[in-house]
């Protein structure tokens, strides 16, 4: 389904503040699979998934999705085959729009505007069930301005708009890091559900250690551009937050994580 290679990525080459942000980062995601990557501050993680989307180029490498090469494709052109939620969650709605507007937006993507009638009323139940299943009572709110929703009922609903068209490739860039514990677990609970119940091919960056172990089929962890251990199967299901600490200091030389990720 995604298939990086060898891709590199330096900003502000040939200056004192030249940073080799990947190199040579190569991983391949199979249709259905979800992967959870984690690292340090500067690890190249959020380069790795932004570069995957389109939002700068990289320097040497490919990248392809669903057998598609997308690495010079911009942007917007990858929209069509990525999902995408962000790890403000401001980003990825429109405020001053209702609920259901939002949900027509993303109904819509990518298909052709014609003069057409507003949410008929057939659309309206469809977004009106999906709503329910987040559990948080917004099948009740629908024309409610989603600039009144909390954090965490805006980045569900953020989930909900990325996943309504079943994108190829669904990127999770630290969704749940500006928001509490508590709500934090319940949009994690959320992209579980959605996730499974569509088989969604799944790239996640976190900064938790706990639910990079406990999310998707494998564990990515970078340090310094590269990829430094790469889990799967019954030895991801064994690990442990000491483990993977353990792990990773013998895989990086000996280099430590934030205490972000070690505390999350």
């Amino acid at each position: 389904m995604l298939d990086v290679k060898n891709i590199c990525k330096t900003f502000n080459a040939g200056t004192v503040n030249e940073k080799r942000a990947l190199n040579g980062v190569s991983v391949h995601i199979n249709d259905g699979e979800s992967i959870a990557v984690i690292g340090g501050n500067g690890a190249g993680k959020s380069t790795l998934l932004n570069a995957v989307a389109g939002v700068w180029t990289v320097d040497e490498g490919t990248i392809s999705i669903g057998g598609v090469d997308v690495t010079h494709l911009p942007e917007h052109k990858r929209a069509a085959y990525i999902g995408r939620v962000f790890q403000d969650p401001m980003m990825g709605t429109a405020a001053t729009m209702q609920i259901e507007e939002n949900l027509a937006l993303a109904a819509r993507r990518g298909k052709k505007r014609g003069f057409r009638a507003g949410i008929t009323k057939a659309e309206r139940e469809e977004y009106r069930e999906l709503l329910r299943t987040l559990d948080l009572g917004l099948e009740n709110r629908m024309t409610s301005k989603v600039g009144l929703l909390s954090g965490g009922q805006r980045q569900a609903l953020t989930l909900l708009m990325a996943t309504l068209q079943k994108p190829k490739l669904l990127l999770l860039d630290e969704h749940t890091a500006a928001l509490d514990p508590k709500t934090a677990a319940k949009v994690m609970e959320t992209t579980r559900t959605l996730v499974n119940r569509d088989r969604l091919t799944t790239l996640m960056i976190t900064h938790n250690m706990k639910d990079a172990i406990e999310y998707g089929d494998r564990l990515i962890m970078m340090n310094e551009g590269k990829i430094v251990l790469d889990i799967a199967g019954e030895e991801k299901q064994k690990l442990t937050v000491e483990d993977l600490l353990a792990r990773f200091s013998v895989a990086s030389g000996g280099a430590m994580l934030s205490d972000k990720a070690i505390l999350s």
